[in-house]
């Protein structure tokens, strides 16, 4: 027991030299937000610098230097797409048991199983495992922005019309997933990559400037949208959405990862990380565009992120 604790600073040294950086950063925003020295439109700004330019050239600079044949990864898939699924089909049927309508539903279910992979996922993945863990993060990022996000507007949209065209609502999601830069941009990074072409060097140090810019700017921007959010509501549906996020879904995900598909170390420990994360800022996106209630959703992105830099911590410490 004693070399235990005796060895305790030597195994949390690396820890919070991986963790501050990237808390230290939401945390700045937030204290930014609540101090008003940036007002309430800044984290919505700033947001959409990340999703449009910055963000988007990291995916696609990403992209373009991955080899093709480490992305054709169909156990890293099935882990992290079955880990969300199972969570967020969970959550939205009992959320329906409860006389729950679906729109509303299907943002609880976001909130249980859409983990922040783009703003916090990259950077963590980055500085825990190093460049190699940049392929299943994308991977991941992928699947929670377009395809978790899509399955959710689809249901959305079911929900909220009272006549259920239902061609015309897959259109329309359709049309929206196209337009996502989020998609695009390592799509493009992708066929960029396939066709052996080479980014001149104007172009290429462009794309580094924008890409460096999108985990810092990323995390600020989570910190401002926390700081303008942080009342909280219901605070048992809260409760439950927060352990369903921080505790079940890496559970499921490692029980996968490990003892089913068995994947490969970093790959495994990429998965667990990943589906670890807080909620992202997706749920909340959808409340406010649907005009839905976003009270549980702004307070559930919160204090998972909050309880995250332990659980986070924890989980890291067991892997590393």
């Amino acid at each position: 027991m004693s070399s235990l604790v005796s060895g305790l600073p030597a195994l949390l040294a690396p820890l919070f030299s991986i963790i501050l950086p990237v808390f230290g950063l939401v945390f700045a925003g937030f204290a930014c937000r609540k101090l008003g020295k940036l007002g309430p439109a800044a984290a919505s700004e700033l947001n959409r610098f990340v999703v449009y330019l910055a963000l988007p050239a990291l995916l696609f600079d990403t992209m373009a230097r991955t080899p093709l044949a480490m992305l054709d990864q169909p156990a890293f898939i099935a882990v992290f797409g079955i880990g969300s699924a199972v969570v967020f089909a969970l959550t939205l049927g009992v959320r329906l048991m409860q006389s729950r309508p679906l729109a509303d539903a299907s943002i609880d279910g976001l909130n249980a199983a859409y983990p922040n992979t783009g703003f916090v996922g990259l950077p963590l993945c980055l500085l825990a495992f190093g460049k190699e863990s940049l392929a299943p993060a994308v991977i991941a990022t992928i699947l929670t922005v377009c395809v978790l996000f899509g399955v959710a507007i689809v249901l959305i949209e079911l929900g909220l019309q009272t006549q259920r065209h239902i061609g015309a609502t897959v259109w329309r999601v359709a049309k929206s997933l196209c337009k996502n830069p989020l998609l695009i941009a390592p799509v493009a990074g992708a066929l960029f990559n396939a066709s052996g072409l080479v980014l001149p060097q104007g172009g290429e140090a462009l794309i580094k400037l924008l890409g460096g810019a999108a985990s810092p700017c990323a995390l600020v921007a989570l910190g401002l949208f926390l700081g303008g959010k942080s009342e909280a509501h219901n605070v048992r549906t809260t409760g439950v959405l927060v352990a369903l996020k921080l505790v079940a879904q890496p559970l499921l995900t490692w029980w996968l990862a490990v003892h089913v598909f068995k994947l490969p170390g970093l790959w495994a420990k990429t998965a667990v990380i990943l589906s670890a994360l807080p909620t992202g800022t997706g749920p909340f996106m959808l409340a406010e565009f649907y005009r839905r209630d976003g009270s549980v959703t702004s307070s559930t992105i919160l204090f998972s992120t909050v309880l995250s830099l332990v659980t986070v911590t924890l989980c890291l410490a067991v892997m590393l």
